[in-house]
């Protein structure tokens, strides 16, 4: 079995992977600042390091095998409002990471990178060939340091996967029985914005814009079950080759519209809510449905968890144990 560094291991997806790590019989240290994630929710297991990273190279030596790197900025507004913050967090201390890992030694990453990179894709679904054109700083700096990890792997023989997301949703409970799930400040995604407004902590959810060319006039997007999410991480390690880097697209291969899901969250907590149509949001595309042709033939990963009732249940069962 091998050590791993977690780079954001506090986080929503950082500590899943972390717990999966911890149950495959790896060794694991967290390294989190904790500006957005929650010292909580690091596994029991792993050793805890706060810090940025910057501060990879105070921790990394020899005896790691890999790296996990999740640690990023990841609101979309703010990149926008604030991209200083995202090009020196997100890709300066991704810099910063790499240079750590080849001075110690460390030859084995996987990088947490995004569908954003697409930006407004031409078709759907959307492979890894697909044009890379983020709208926004935060896709931007993904991309960028996806060119980063190439650069190194061609360089300096650096073995990577790049796993790009789509809509990561659900929780996972632990062989302990920790429950790790979603939790954001501020909140942004769709998923925990109903239940929000399902337990009365908002006067109502918003759909932006109902006149989509999609079957409900809403937009559809590819949501993926944290646990499915996780088990490629796993998968990736064994696929990483020194010298390659690997880009693959996580998705279900198929979407759910935003009344699907708030459908879903009204079936799963037996509970009503006020829902409000709005004006579109500029920038956001009818369609976003993940390609994980690639995923399945090069890692040999299938998502298990697909059943949209399914993700919400485990996330609603999250919500109810930690309500403040």
């Amino acid at each position: 079995m091998g050590k791993y560094l977690v780079t954001g291991g506090a986080g929503y997806v950082g500590s899943v992977v972390a717990a999966h790590l911890l149950e495959a019989g790896h060794q694991v240290t967290v390294l989190d600042d904790l500006s957005t994630g929650f010292q909580q929710a690091v596994p029991a297991g792993a050793e805890f390091v706060q810090g940025r990273i910057q501060d990879a190279a105070e921790v990394l030596d020899g005896s790691y095998e890999g790296v996990l790197h999740f640690a990023a900025s990841s609101q979309v507004g703010e990149s926008v409002a604030d991209p200083e913050k995202y090009w020196r967090n997100n890709v300066a201390g991704s810099l910063e990471l790499v240079s750590a890992m080849r001075k110690a030694g460390v030859r084995k990453l996987v990088f947490s990178s995004t569908a954003a990179v697409y930006g407004e894709p031409e078709l759907s679904p959307i492979a890894e060939t697909a044009r890379t054109a983020p709208t926004n700083c935060y896709g931007a700096t993904k991309l960028a340091v996806d060119h980063l990890i190439t650069s190194e792997a061609i360089a300096h023989g650096l073995a990577a996967v790049s796993l790009r997301y789509f809509n990561v949703a659900g929780a996972y409970r632990s062989a302990a029985g920790t429950v790790f799930g979603e939790r954001h400040e501020p909140e942004s995604h769709l998923i925990p914005l109903v239940f929000q407004a399902a337990l009365g902590q908002r006067p109502h959810i918003s759909v932006y814009g109902d006149d989509y060319p999609t079957p409900d006039g809403t937009c559809i997007r590819d949501y993926i079950h944290v646990a499915d999410l996780a088990e490629a991480h796993l998968l990736a390690l064994g696929a990483a080759k020194a010298g390659e880097h690997l880009i693959c697209n996580l998705g279900n291969g198929s979407g759910f519209s935003v009344r699907e899901v708030i459908e879903s969250v009204r079936r799963v907590t037996g509970r009503e809510f006020e829902v409000v149509t709005t004006e579109r949001r500029p920038g956001d595309p009818a369609t976003l449905v993940a390609s994980a042709q690639r995923a399945h033939e090069a890692l040999g990963w299938t998502p298990s968890r697909p059943e949209l009732d399914d993700i919400v249940a485990d996330a609603w069962q999250f919500t109810l144990e930690n309500r403040v």
